[in-house]
C-alpha cells in the first residue's frame, strides 16, 4: 500500500495531531472523571465526548440503538471500516474507579488522529459511544441493534495498575434475584410471616458449599440490596445483585443453572416467591486478535510503554468488548497508570486516573491505536483479511 517513508509521515501526522489535542484530551479526561455517571445514566459524559468529536470532524449520530447515551462518529469514506470503542460509564460509589475517563479521551484522541488521513489510508473510522460497560452490556446492545455492520475491526485501551498487551476476560452473567414473602410482627406473630431475608441466607449457604465443586476459573459474587425493613417486621421483600462468571460462555451457561438453583432452593424452604432478573446480556470471554495485539504492542514500545511479565495471578474480570471479539477482530490492551498497591475498582485507583501517569496513558493510547490502524490499513495482507472480516 506504499513505502515505509508514506507510513511514517502519516504516522507522524496522526502524532502530531494527538500532541496538539493533549491539553484538550486531558482537560476531557479530568472533566469526564469530576461527573462520575453510572450505566445508561452518563448523559453528561457521552455529550462531552460526542462534542469533542465533532469540533474534531466528525459527522455524529446520537441516541443510536434506541440507547440516549450511545452514539457513533464516523469520518472518512474507505472500505475498510475501524471501530474505535468510547466508554465512559462509571461506578457507583467509586466513581471512575475503572479509569473509563482514560478511556473515552483515549478514544477520541485516536479518533482525531486518523480522520485527518482517513482517506489517504482507504479507512473508514468509526468511534463508538458505548454506554453501560460496568454491567450493562452497552456494546452488546449495540452490536445486536446493528451499529457494528460493516465493521472490519475494532479496538479500545484500558487502565490498569501494569501494562499488559491483553487482559484475560470472563464470561459474566449479570442479575438480580428478588424474594417476596409475608410481613408479621416479628415478636408478636412471627408465625405469620415468611421470611424473604432467609431466602437469602439461605441461598448464599447453598451457594458456599457448591463453592467446593466449582472449576478454579468459575467465580460467584454478590451483594444484598434489601434485607428488610425494621427488626420488628418480618421480611416480606428482599434482594441481591449477583455476577456468575466462568472461562468461556459454554462453561457460563453450565453453570449459571446450578447458582440458580440455590436461590430456588432458598425459595422453596422459606415459602418464599423468587424472581430472577437479568440485568444485561451475557458478557462472553474475549479472543484477542493475535496479528492485532501484535501490532499494538510493537506501536506502544515504539512509544516508550513497557511490558513487564505477567504476574503469577494476572489481572482478570469481564467486559462487554468481548462479545465483538467474538464476531470481528478486536483488542482490549491495559495501559499501566502506575497505580499500586491500588487496583482497578478502588477509591485510590479512581485518584490515579487523574494523575500525570494517567494523563500520559491517553495521550500513548490515542497514538497507539492511530498508528496501529495505519500498520493494519497499509499491509496489504492485514488490509485483505480484516475487509474479508465485517460483521
Amino acid at each position: 500500500m506504499g513505502s515505509v517513508d508514506r507510513i511514517e509521515s502519516i504516522k507522524d501526522a496522526a502524532r502530531s495531531t494527538v500532541e496538539r489535542a493533549t491539553d484538550s484530551l486531558v482537560g476531557l479526561s479530568h472533566s469526564i472523571h469530576a461527573e462520575p455517571e453510572t450505566s445508561f445514566e452518563e448523559v453528561r459524559s457521552s455529550a462531552k465526548v460526542a462534542e469533542a468529536l465533532s469540533k474534531g470532524g466528525f459527522d455524529v449520530v446520537t441516541g443510536v440503538c434506541d440507547l440516549p447515551t450511545a452514539f457513533i462518529a464516523t469520518a472518512g469514506h474507505g472500505p475498510l471500516n475501524i471501530a474505535i470503542c468510547a466508554e465512559y460509564d462509571a461506578l457507583p460509589d467509586i466513581g471512575h474507579a475503572c479509569g473509563h475517563n482514560i478511556i473515552a479521551a483515549a478514544a477520541v484522541g485516536a479518533g482525531m488522529a486518523l480522520a485527518g488521513v482517513a482517506d489517504e489510508l482507504g479507512i473508514t473510522v468509526k468511534v463508538m459511544g458505548t454506554p453501560a460497560e460496568e454491567g450493562g452490556g452497552g456494546k452488546i446492545l449495540m452490536l445486536e441493534g446493528g451499529a457494528f455492520d460493516g465493521i472490519n475491526a475494532s479496538m479500545m485501551v484500558h487502565p490498569a495498575p501494569v501494562e499488559m498487551a491483553f487482559m484475560k476476560c470472563l464470561a459474566v452473567s449479570h442479575f438480580d434475584v428478588h424474594f417476596r414473602g409475608k410481613q408479621a410482627h416479628a415478636s408478636a406473630f412471627p408465625e405469620e410471616g415468611v421470611n424473604a431475608a432467609d431466602a437469602i441466607t439461605l441461598s448464599q449457604v447453598g451457594i458456599g458449599l457448591l463453592r467446593q465443586h466449582l472449576r478454579q476459573s468459575d467465580q460467584v459474587h454478590g451483594i444484598v440490596t434489601r434485607g428488610g425493613e425494621a427488626p420488628n417486621i418480618v421480611p416480606g421483600h428482599a434482594s441481591a445483585k449477583y455476577y456468575v462468571r466462568a472461562a468461556t460462555i459454554e462453561a457460563l451457561e453450565r453453570l449459571e443453572p446450578r447458582i440458580r438453583k440455590c436461590f430456588e432452593a432458598g425459595a422453596l424452604a422459606t415459602g418464599a416467591s423468587m424472581e430472577l432478573i437479568h440485568q444485561s446480556p451475557h458478557y462472553s470471554h474475549f479472543e484477542p486478535d493475535p496479528d492485532m495485539t501484535e501490532t499494538f504492542q510493537r506501536n506502544a514500545r515504539a512509544l516508550g510503554r513497557t511490558y513487564p511479565p505477567v504476574p503469577e495471578r494476572p489481572m482478570g474480570g469481564s467486559t462487554d468488548m468481548a462479545n465483538l471479539s467474538l464476531v470481528m477482530p478486536a483488542i482490549h490492551p491495559m495501559l499501566g497508570i502506575d497505580s499500586l498497591p491500588a487496583v482497578n475498582h478502588q477509591p485510590e485507583f479512581a485518584a490515579a486516573c487523574t494523575t500525570p501517569v494517567a494523563d500520559q496513558a491517553v495521550i500513548d493510547g490515542a497514538v497507539a491505536m492511530a498508528w496501529t490502524t495505519v500498520d493494519l490499513s497499509t499491509d496489504e495482507t492485514e488490509r485483505t483479511r480484516l475487509l474479508a472480516k465485517a460483521v
